[in-house]
């Protein structure tokens, strides 16, 4: 069955046409009605007339970016049905110049970087407060990178001093499919279910998961899922 989440504009947007196309794509109820509502408010606030429309799935995301231009998607890295990472990529070849700002539960020092070198314009966590998400939001709609220019250059080229001390951590470590596999394995999903969600074969996930072991030194699943847990990976 489609999804349809759209909200034709926020309630109490002035009337005429939207100023502000926003795409909404994660898959908790809850948040996305509390960022809908504090985006609607701050982007009133600013004399904007804003459109958003809300998806919990990677699908419907692709499919609203092939038939819409949007100013802006705020996306979850962990939408059920595709790898965060590659559905960034997805919809920056769909929409080259797609401003696209990552909003997720990973820690920054695991994943800003590598959504910023797929195409994201900025990264926030879920634990940042309202003000974060406006200056990232505003930086964005005005066309501007949601980090100021030597923090952007910081996560894209080099690892930032603070966390030099992380040198075994998975953002060192692993590469983007490595950590998508270990994601899923630590949330209980079994290799057929991995394959199928990356279109591979068992024994391409199967490899995968050797060369998990191998790389942080372990032998069995259940130290991949601590692991994954200890890192906040899952």
């Amino acid at each position: 069955m489609r999804e349809i989440l759209a909200v034709d504009a926020c309630q109490d947007s002035p009337l005429g046409k939207p100023d502000v196309r926003i795409l909404l794509a994660d898959d908790h109820a809850l948040l996305r009605r509390g960022l809908r509502e504090f985006l609607c408010e701050f982007l009133i606030e600013d004399g904007l007339t804003p459109h958003i429309v809300e998806t919990t799935t990677a699908q419907h995301a692709i499919e609203q970016t092939r038939t819409t231009t949007w100013d802006l998607v705020i996306l979850d890295l962990n939408l059920p049905d595709m790898p965060g990472l590659d559905l960034v990529r997805m919809l920056k070849s769909l929409q080259p110049a797609l401003p696209i700002l990552v909003v997720s539960i990973y820690a920054e020092e695991h994943f800003a970087a590598r959504a910023i070198r797929a195409g994201a314009l900025g990264y926030l966590t879920k634990e940042q407060g309202p003000q974060e998400l406006r200056v990232a939001v505003s930086h964005i709609l005005h066309g501007e990178d949601a980090l100021p220019k030597p923090e952007l250059e910081c996560i894209q080229y080099t690892t930032p001093k603070r966390y030099a001390h992380c040198a075994d951590t998975p953002s060192t470590v692993l590469s983007d499919r490595e950590i998508e596999v270990l994601q899923w394995i630590a949330q209980g999903r079994r290799l057929t279910e991995i394959a199928e969600q990356l279109n591979v074969s068992i024994k391409t996930v199967s490899t995968y998961r050797a060369r998990l072991l191998i790389k942080l030194g372990m032998r069995t699943t259940a130290e991949l899922i601590r692991y994954a847990l200890d890192q906040e990976l899952a």
